[in-house]
């Protein structure tokens, strides 16, 4: 009768552990590699023209000094990169940031990064290392990150958004970008 009802208990818990699924990013946070972010599945949101918010109110300092405020989002299409420099995605995806942003450039297209944990030499070296060109926000105070409140989760590096021509987000890519999808939100944006 004991071992009868040991096998019952051993089934109903192999039963109740199977049905436990678990989320990627819990397992990355139980994980404990030290890796110090949280990344995004790679999810991407489009939002319909009709169903944009109101423009984002960014107010920022780049690296270089220069602010930036909600009027320099309006009458450009604008892409928003949330990294740091100890960000293995953040490093992987440098490259094609840099190489669309040269290809849009021209169009009146402005790229913007967020660093949201680095000091300005760490900031200036990973850009030297990727050959960036476009500015970066010092967001260590987290004013950039909360312009975009519900948007960005605070955790999710890298984040790239896309705002219209009203600075408006019009597409979120959650994580690492590939290129080819970021170039077709950036495009269809640019076309409205």
């Amino acid at each position: 009768m004991l071992a009868a009802g040991g096998m019952a208990l051993t089934a109903l818990t192999l039963g109740l552990s199977g049905c436990a699924q678990e989320d990627a990013l819990a397992k990355q946070a139980k994980a404990g590699d030290n890796k110090n972010y949280v990344a995004g599945d790679g999810s991407v949101t489009e939002f319909a023209v009709g169903d944009r918010k109101e423009a984002v109110q960014i107010q920022g300092a780049l690296f270089n000094g220069a602010a930036v405020t909600a009027a320099d989002f309006q009458g450009k299409v604008s892409v928003l990169n949330f990294w740091f420099a100890a960000c293995a995605p953040c490093r992987v995806e440098a490259p094609l940031l840099e190489e669309l942003h040269q290809e849009f450039k021209d169009q009146g297209v402005q790229f913007f990064g967020v660093n949201l944990r680095d000091e300005k030499p760490t900031a200036e070296a990973f850009e030297k290392t990727f050959n960036l060109t476009y500015p970066s926000f010092d967001d260590k105070d987290g004013g950039v990150l909360l312009s975009v409140s519900g948007l960005v989760p605070p955790g999710a590096v890298p984040t790239t958004l896309v705002l219209d021509k009203q600075g408006r987000v019009a597409s979120r890519v959650l994580g690492e970008i590939e290129k080819g999808t970021l170039k077709a939100l950036i495009t269809a944006t640019v076309a409205e």
